[in-house]
Protein backbone atom coordinates (compact mmCIF):
# COMPACT_ATOMS: atom_id res chain seq x y z
CA UNK A 1 0.00 0.00 0.00
CA UNK A 2 2.69 2.15 0.91
CA UNK A 3 4.06 1.64 -2.96
CA UNK A 4 0.98 2.58 -4.51
CA UNK A 5 0.38 5.36 -2.89
CA UNK A 6 3.62 6.44 -3.61
CA UNK A 7 3.42 5.65 -7.08
CA UNK A 8 0.14 7.91 -7.01
CA UNK A 9 1.69 11.14 -6.04
CA UNK A 10 4.01 10.75 -8.26
CA UNK A 11 1.69 10.02 -10.74
CA UNK A 12 0.27 13.17 -9.69
CA UNK A 13 2.88 15.27 -10.12
CA UNK A 14 3.54 14.38 -14.13
CA UNK A 15 -0.41 14.35 -14.46
CA UNK A 16 -0.68 17.91 -13.55
CA UNK A 17 2.59 18.63 -15.85
CA UNK A 18 0.62 16.72 -18.64
CA UNK A 19 -2.33 19.41 -17.97
CA UNK A 20 -0.45 22.18 -18.07
CA UNK A 21 0.66 21.98 -21.14
CA UNK A 22 -2.61 20.37 -22.34
CA UNK A 23 -4.02 23.64 -20.76
CA UNK A 24 -1.73 25.27 -23.68
CA UNK A 25 -3.68 23.54 -25.96
CA UNK A 26 -6.98 24.26 -24.84
CA UNK A 27 -6.28 28.38 -25.75
CA UNK A 28 -5.26 28.61 -28.79
CA UNK A 29 -7.94 25.66 -29.97
CA UNK A 30 -10.87 27.76 -28.37
CA UNK A 31 -9.97 31.17 -29.56
CA UNK A 32 -8.76 30.07 -33.27
CA UNK A 33 -9.48 26.17 -33.68
CA UNK A 34 -5.59 25.54 -34.00
CA UNK A 35 -2.93 23.65 -32.36
CA UNK A 36 0.62 24.91 -31.65
CA UNK A 37 2.27 21.44 -32.47
CA UNK A 38 5.38 22.58 -31.03
CA UNK A 39 3.89 23.08 -27.25
CA UNK A 40 6.81 20.62 -26.40
CA UNK A 41 9.68 22.68 -28.02
CA UNK A 42 8.19 25.24 -25.53
CA UNK A 43 8.51 23.61 -22.60
CA UNK A 44 11.73 22.59 -23.19
CA UNK A 45 13.31 25.85 -24.22
CA UNK A 46 11.28 27.01 -21.42
CA UNK A 47 13.34 24.53 -19.37
CA UNK A 48 16.66 25.42 -20.93
CA UNK A 49 16.90 29.19 -20.87
CA UNK A 50 15.61 28.53 -17.11
CA UNK A 51 18.51 26.22 -16.65
CA UNK A 52 21.07 29.34 -18.03
CA UNK A 53 19.67 31.98 -16.32
CA UNK A 54 20.44 29.85 -13.11
CA UNK A 55 23.14 27.55 -13.57
CA UNK A 56 25.43 30.24 -16.03
CA UNK A 57 23.96 33.25 -14.84
CA UNK A 58 23.31 32.37 -10.90
CA UNK A 59 20.38 33.66 -10.54
CA UNK A 60 17.78 32.56 -8.30
CA UNK A 61 15.27 30.05 -9.09
CA UNK A 62 12.10 31.76 -8.31
CA UNK A 63 13.40 35.18 -10.17
CA UNK A 64 13.96 33.40 -12.77
CA UNK A 65 10.15 32.36 -13.11
CA UNK A 66 9.03 35.17 -14.42
CA UNK A 67 11.51 35.90 -16.80
CA UNK A 68 11.17 32.19 -18.18
CA UNK A 69 7.27 33.03 -18.81
CA UNK A 70 7.73 36.14 -20.74
CA UNK A 71 10.23 34.30 -22.68
CA UNK A 72 7.41 32.32 -23.44
CA UNK A 73 4.97 34.48 -24.14
CA UNK A 74 7.34 36.23 -26.85
CA UNK A 75 8.08 32.65 -28.39
CA UNK A 76 4.43 31.97 -28.46
CA UNK A 77 3.43 35.69 -30.15
CA UNK A 78 6.44 34.05 -32.70
CA UNK A 79 4.78 30.84 -33.40
CA UNK A 80 1.46 32.15 -34.42
CA UNK A 81 3.04 35.26 -36.25
CA UNK A 82 4.76 33.19 -38.27
CA UNK A 83 3.66 29.63 -38.96
CA UNK A 84 -0.22 30.54 -38.36
CA UNK A 85 -1.21 33.65 -38.78
CA UNK A 86 -0.30 33.21 -42.75
CA UNK A 87 -2.38 30.08 -42.60
CA UNK A 88 -5.70 31.30 -41.26
CA UNK A 89 -5.36 34.36 -43.33
CA UNK A 90 -5.38 32.15 -46.72
CA UNK A 91 -8.18 29.84 -44.70
CA UNK A 92 -5.72 26.98 -45.17
CA UNK A 93 -6.93 24.02 -43.60
CA UNK A 94 -3.82 22.28 -42.98
CA UNK A 95 -1.10 24.73 -42.91
CA UNK A 96 -1.05 25.62 -39.70
CA UNK A 97 -0.49 21.97 -38.50
CA UNK A 98 2.97 21.93 -40.64
CA UNK A 99 4.18 25.41 -40.04
CA UNK A 100 3.99 24.33 -35.96
CA UNK A 101 5.58 20.89 -36.54
CA UNK A 102 8.09 22.66 -38.75
CA UNK A 103 9.14 25.38 -35.96
CA UNK A 104 8.78 22.73 -33.35
CA UNK A 105 11.66 20.93 -35.62
CA UNK A 106 13.92 24.09 -35.64
CA UNK A 107 13.67 25.04 -32.43
CA UNK A 108 14.64 21.82 -31.25
CA UNK A 109 17.60 21.72 -33.68
CA UNK A 110 18.52 25.11 -32.35
CA UNK A 111 18.77 24.07 -29.01
CA UNK A 112 21.09 21.02 -29.79
CA UNK A 113 23.50 23.32 -31.06
CA UNK A 114 23.32 25.83 -28.25
CA UNK A 115 22.64 23.86 -25.65
CA UNK A 116 24.52 20.22 -27.15
CA UNK A 117 22.30 16.68 -27.27
CA UNK A 118 23.61 16.05 -24.25
CA UNK A 119 20.71 15.96 -20.93
CA UNK A 120 21.91 18.58 -18.37
CA UNK A 121 20.62 18.48 -14.65
CA UNK A 122 18.57 21.14 -13.49
CA UNK A 123 19.43 22.16 -9.92
CA UNK A 124 16.58 21.67 -7.30
CA UNK A 125 15.17 24.80 -5.73
CA UNK A 126 14.22 22.79 -2.82
CA UNK A 127 15.55 19.96 -0.65
CA UNK A 128 15.51 16.57 -2.55
CA UNK A 129 15.17 14.67 0.95
CA UNK A 130 11.50 13.10 0.67
CA UNK A 131 8.71 13.89 3.18
CA UNK A 132 6.80 11.32 4.77
CA UNK A 133 2.86 12.19 3.98
CA UNK A 134 -0.06 10.11 4.38
CA UNK A 135 2.01 6.95 4.93
CA UNK A 136 4.06 7.96 1.98
CA UNK A 137 7.24 9.63 0.70
CA UNK A 138 7.08 12.71 -1.79
CA UNK A 139 9.82 14.94 -2.75
CA UNK A 140 9.08 18.88 -1.79
CA UNK A 141 9.66 19.30 -5.70
CA UNK A 142 6.59 17.05 -6.58
CA UNK A 143 4.51 18.92 -4.13
CA UNK A 144 5.78 22.35 -6.24
CA UNK A 145 4.94 20.54 -9.25
CA UNK A 146 0.89 20.20 -8.52
CA UNK A 147 1.05 23.83 -6.62
CA UNK A 148 2.54 25.31 -9.65
CA UNK A 149 0.38 23.89 -12.14
CA UNK A 150 -2.70 24.74 -10.04
CA UNK A 151 -1.95 28.16 -9.96
CA UNK A 152 -0.81 28.34 -13.50
CA UNK A 153 -3.96 27.20 -14.73
CA UNK A 154 -6.05 28.99 -11.69
CA UNK A 155 -4.46 32.74 -12.78
CA UNK A 156 -5.15 32.52 -16.85
CA UNK A 157 -8.80 31.55 -15.69
CA UNK A 158 -9.00 34.58 -13.64
CA UNK A 159 -7.22 37.15 -15.82
CA UNK A 160 -10.09 34.93 -18.64
CA UNK A 161 -12.50 36.18 -15.98
CA UNK A 162 -11.76 39.26 -14.21
CA UNK A 163 -9.83 41.65 -16.98
CA UNK A 164 -10.82 43.38 -20.06
CA UNK A 165 -8.75 41.88 -22.28
CA UNK A 166 -9.73 38.61 -20.80
CA UNK A 167 -13.00 38.60 -21.74
CA UNK A 168 -11.97 39.52 -24.95
CA UNK A 169 -10.20 35.92 -24.96
CA UNK A 170 -13.37 34.72 -24.15
CA UNK A 171 -15.53 36.32 -26.40
CA UNK A 172 -13.49 35.22 -29.46
CA UNK A 173 -13.97 31.55 -28.16
CA UNK A 174 -17.26 31.60 -27.67
CA UNK A 175 -18.13 33.56 -31.20
CA UNK A 176 -14.79 34.63 -33.43
CA UNK A 177 -17.24 36.34 -35.94
CA UNK A 178 -19.25 37.82 -33.60
CA UNK A 179 -16.66 39.36 -31.36
CA UNK A 180 -14.94 40.49 -34.19
CA UNK A 181 -18.06 42.68 -34.96
CA UNK A 182 -18.26 44.27 -31.83
CA UNK A 183 -14.97 45.48 -32.03
CA UNK A 184 -12.63 42.93 -30.54
CA UNK A 185 -9.43 42.55 -32.54
CA UNK A 186 -9.48 38.83 -33.15
CA UNK A 187 -5.92 38.26 -34.85
CA UNK A 188 -4.41 40.24 -31.74
CA UNK A 189 -6.59 37.59 -29.19
CA UNK A 190 -5.18 34.60 -31.15
CA UNK A 191 -1.71 35.88 -30.89
CA UNK A 192 -2.41 36.79 -27.26
CA UNK A 193 -3.66 33.38 -27.02
CA UNK A 194 -0.38 31.48 -28.20
CA UNK A 195 1.83 33.53 -26.00
CA UNK A 196 -0.25 32.46 -23.12
CA UNK A 197 0.17 28.78 -24.17
CA UNK A 198 3.57 29.11 -24.60
CA UNK A 199 4.14 30.56 -21.53
CA UNK A 200 2.29 28.11 -19.80
CA UNK A 201 4.44 25.47 -21.56
CA UNK A 202 7.14 27.23 -20.72
CA UNK A 203 6.23 27.51 -16.79
CA UNK A 204 5.94 23.48 -16.92
CA UNK A 205 9.41 23.22 -18.55
CA UNK A 206 10.84 24.75 -15.11
CA UNK A 207 8.79 22.93 -12.91
CA UNK A 208 8.99 19.54 -14.03
CA UNK A 209 13.13 19.91 -15.15
CA UNK A 210 14.49 19.58 -11.30
CA UNK A 211 12.41 16.60 -11.51
CA UNK A 212 14.57 14.91 -14.73
CA UNK A 213 17.23 15.43 -17.13
CA UNK A 214 16.72 18.90 -19.34
CA UNK A 215 17.78 18.38 -22.99
CA UNK A 216 16.73 19.56 -26.36
CA UNK A 217 14.08 16.61 -26.77
CA UNK A 218 12.88 16.44 -23.54
CA UNK A 219 9.80 18.19 -25.12
CA UNK A 220 8.59 15.65 -27.54
CA UNK A 221 6.87 13.14 -25.98
CA UNK A 222 5.49 15.77 -23.05
CA UNK A 223 3.92 17.38 -25.59
CA UNK A 224 2.65 14.44 -27.66
CA UNK A 225 1.40 12.87 -24.28
CA UNK A 226 -0.54 16.28 -23.05
CA UNK A 227 -2.09 16.51 -26.51
CA UNK A 228 -3.37 12.93 -25.90
CA UNK A 229 -4.42 14.11 -22.66
CA UNK A 230 -6.45 17.42 -24.54
CA UNK A 231 -8.18 14.56 -26.20
CA UNK A 232 -9.13 12.83 -23.53
CA UNK A 233 -10.43 14.96 -21.01
CA UNK A 234 -11.79 17.47 -24.16
CA UNK A 235 -10.38 20.32 -26.05
CA UNK A 236 -12.89 22.59 -23.99
CA UNK A 237 -13.13 21.55 -20.85
CA UNK A 238 -10.85 22.64 -18.37
CA UNK A 239 -11.57 20.10 -16.04
CA UNK A 240 -11.10 17.83 -18.59
CA UNK A 241 -7.50 18.50 -18.70
CA UNK A 242 -7.08 18.06 -15.19
CA UNK A 243 -8.98 14.45 -15.15
CA UNK A 244 -6.76 13.24 -18.22
CA UNK A 245 -3.64 14.32 -16.93
CA UNK A 246 -4.33 12.59 -13.81
CA UNK A 247 -5.34 9.45 -15.07
CA UNK A 248 -2.54 9.51 -17.80
CA UNK A 249 -0.12 9.99 -14.96
CA UNK A 250 -0.96 7.53 -12.54
CA UNK A 251 -1.55 4.69 -15.05
CA UNK A 252 1.91 5.64 -16.23
CA UNK A 253 3.61 5.56 -13.32
CA UNK A 254 1.72 2.46 -11.63
CA UNK A 255 2.11 0.26 -14.94
CA UNK A 256 6.32 1.40 -15.32
CA UNK A 257 6.28 -0.68 -11.76
CA UNK A 258 3.60 -3.50 -11.70
CA UNK A 259 4.42 -4.15 -15.05
CA UNK A 260 7.39 -3.18 -17.03
CA UNK A 261 8.47 0.42 -17.87
CA UNK A 262 8.54 -0.68 -21.60
CA UNK A 263 4.65 -0.58 -21.64
CA UNK A 264 4.46 2.76 -19.47
CA UNK A 265 3.11 4.22 -22.62
CA UNK A 266 0.54 1.54 -23.44
CA UNK A 267 -1.99 2.66 -20.87
CA UNK A 268 -2.45 6.45 -21.82
CA UNK A 269 -2.97 5.04 -25.32
CA UNK A 270 -5.50 2.45 -25.00
CA UNK A 271 -7.37 5.07 -22.83
CA UNK A 272 -7.11 7.40 -25.96
CA UNK A 273 -8.34 4.71 -28.41
CA UNK A 274 -11.38 4.13 -26.43
CA UNK A 275 -11.69 8.21 -25.63
CA UNK A 276 -11.94 8.60 -29.39
CA UNK A 277 -13.99 5.18 -30.44
CA UNK A 278 -16.95 6.05 -27.48
CA UNK A 279 -16.89 10.11 -27.03
CA UNK A 280 -14.56 11.47 -29.61
CA UNK A 281 -15.71 14.92 -28.07
CA UNK A 282 -13.41 13.98 -24.81
CA UNK A 283 -14.57 12.77 -21.41
CA UNK A 284 -16.19 16.30 -20.34
CA UNK A 285 -15.63 17.79 -24.01
CA UNK A 286 -18.92 18.91 -26.07
CA UNK A 287 -20.16 17.72 -29.38
CA UNK A 288 -20.50 20.92 -31.83
CA UNK A 289 -23.01 20.76 -34.06
CA UNK A 290 -22.93 22.36 -37.73
CA UNK A 291 -25.76 23.14 -39.65
CA UNK A 292 -25.12 23.18 -43.25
Amino acid sequence: MTILIQLIYSGIALGMIYAVIAFGYQLTFATSGTLNFGQGEALMLGALVGLTLVDTLGLNYWLMIPIVCLFGLVQGAFVERIGVKPALRIKSEFGWIMSTIALGIIFRNVAENVWGRDDLKFPSPLPESPIHLFGANVLPMELLVVVGALLMMAAVEFFNRRSIYGKAVVATANDRDAAGLMGINTSLVITFSYALSSMAAAFAGVLVAPLTLTGATMGAVLGLKAFAVAIIGGLSSGMGVLVGGLLLGIAETTTAFYISTGYKDVPGLVLLLLVLAVKPAGLFGKTAIKKV
